[in-house]
């Protein structure tokens, strides 16, 4: 029997979610090996993703690493996987999803009345701040987990934005936390997928039995979604569904980059016709003022 190499970027974080997909097929009777590389993503650190054509940038090098033959699978955060997969690789499974909540990570008690600063290095979490405190500032940040803790730490910065399950998976978790309940995440926020070949049957099989339903049910919904509307473009785009009973209920938003303009949609469905469900909200959402905002973005960020 092969033994199957795990492709996976050499942070804290990501090393944990290979290590959790290593431990899980071994527990299967598979062989395994890790194999770190190092991502462009976390390499540059000067720069907003959006400059740097975010599509993948953490993704990049284990995808020519695997289409080079150097590794199997990889193990990827889901919410950094653009929807459109490179043509040979395929999604195999979807883990039990951990928590999709962003939170504030804070450094003292915050008066949110008060003019403050918050860090952050995504549009989303950006517009939504600035949507809800238009009379906040919100600065960039970048790098790994460890590297924006200690960036927080560094600077007189109200708070910073994470995911919840980022900071779980590697219990660093800090005591002085607020939960952002009202943000709506990222779409496949919390989940982590494995990746392979698509003519390697032997991998293929042995990651499909990692597979959770529901959360791959959800997580589809959601990324559907997001490729609907972005059409290629990074904007501020934040997804969620869940199966409560029989019935899927999905809550999509999209912002202005200033967080000025939002567009939000709340819509339930038969658990059973969820394959066309992120489209459809999408488009509704498109028809009623996304896509002159979807334009406006793209200029932006373009110019």
């Amino acid at each position: 029997m092969k033994t199957i190499r795990i492709g996976t970027r050499d942070s804290e974080l990501a090393l944990w979610q290979a290590n959790t997909v290593k431990n899980q097929l071994e527990n299967l009777g598979y062989a395994t090996q890790l194999v770190p590389v190092k991502s462009e993503g976390d390499l540059v650190l000067d720069k907003p993703l959006y400059e740097m054509g975010i599509t993948g940038i953490f993704t990049k090098t284990l995808d020519v690493a695997m289409l080079s033959g150097n590794v199997d699978i990889a193990v990827h955060s889901m919410k950094d996987v653009p929807t459109q997969l490179p043509n040979g690789i395929v999604q195999t499974a979807v883990l039990e999803r951990a928590s999709s909540e962003d939170i504030l990570v804070i450094n003292e008690a915050v008066d949110f009345d008060k003019p403050s600063t918050i860090a952050t290095g995504s549009l989303r979490r950006k517009a939504q701040w600035l949507n809800r405190y238009p009379n906040h500032t919100v600065v960039d940040l970048r790098g790994n987990v460890n590297t924006r803790l200690q960036k927080l730490k560094d600077n007189n910065w109200e708070g910073a934005i994470f995911a919840k399950a980022g900071l779980q998976r590697i219990n660093l978790l800090p005591k002085k936390i607020i939960d952002l309940n009202w943000m709506l995440p990222a779409p496949s926020q919390g989940a982590m997928v494995i990746v392979a070949l698509q003519n390697d049957a032997f991998s293929v099989e042995a990651t499909a039995k990692l597979n959770h339903s529901a959360s791959e049910i959800c997580t589809h919904i959601e990324r559907e979604f997001l490729r609907t509307l972005e059409g290629g473009c990074t904007a501020p785009i934040g997804a969620f569904a869940e199966i409560i009973k029989d019935e899927i209920l999905f809550k999509g938003c999209l912002f202005s980059l200033d967080g000025k303009t939002k567009l939000e949609l709340e819509k339930t469905i038969s658990k059973n016709d969820y394959l066309h469900f992120g489209n459809e909200c999408a488009s509704q959402l498109l028809k009623n003022g996304g896509q002159e905002l979807m334009l406006k973005i793209k200029e932006q960020i373009n110019n």
